[in-house]
């Protein structure tokens, strides 16, 4: 399976075969996963899931700094915060290939985002209305599911399933769908027709 903590230097020392083999364990994972439609987004709310970002793996930091932590390079932290909270670093985003100076401040921390690599409201939409709050807390913090983004660009995504929206680096998609196909199996959240096709289309290519 994909490791759920990638950097650009952990991608670069992994084989293209090594690559292949995780794409086709994704696409093996894929054929287990239910297909329906989108559930209607009736009482969606970010809270629904969890009220700000928790400490998912018990290291002390929520996984918003958690997830920049595992993402950026070149990182600096907030004095006394046992370095935990991150206030600038180098961040090489994987949705557009561009390099951000990223910098924590009012004006500056919405250039890097924390993606939910499957949309909450996706989820909602595809299971989650029918889970319980400890499951819907899970997921919307499991680093599984969260990858730093370039802001603006995670933004066009909103809620978007593979069928409408993927990344604009091409050379990213193979490790975003089969992130995306993790998580929903890992969850149980069905996918709908179009997202399951164009997710096949893509990992079949990939292999």
């Amino acid at each position: 399976m994909l490791d759920s903590q990638p950097t650009e230097a952990a991608v670069s020392t992994v084989s293209d075969a090594e690559k292949k083999d995780e794409y086709l364990q994704a696409l093996k994972l894929l054929e287990s996963i239910d297909v329906k439609g989108r559930a209607p987004k009736t009482g969606y709310a970010r809270d629904q899931f969890s009220n700000g970002w928790k400490d998912f793996d018990g290291d002390g930091c929520d996984e918003r700094n958690g997830t920049l932590q595992r993402n950026l390079v070149e990182i600096e932290f907030k004095p006394g915060t046992q370095e935990c909270v991150v206030l600038a670093g180098i961040f090489h985003d994987p949705y557009t290939g561009k390099t951000i100076n990223f910098m924590r401040g009012q004006k500056t921390s919405s250039e890097v985002h924390i993606d939910h690599v499957v949309a909450l409201s996706n989820l909602w939409q595809t299971g989650a209305q029918q889970w319980d709050a400890e499951k819907r807390n899970a997921a919307a913090n499991d680093p599984l599911n969260l990858l730093a983004a370039d802001g603006p660009t995670n933004a066009s995504k909103g809620d978007s399933d593979a069928a409408t929206w993927l990344p604009p680096n091409k050379a990213f998609r193979c490790d975003y769908v089969a992130r995306q196909t993790q998580v929903k199996a890992k969850y149980d959240a069905w996918m709908t027709k179009a997202e399951h096709a164009a997710i096949e289309k893509i990992l079949t290519k990939c292999t």
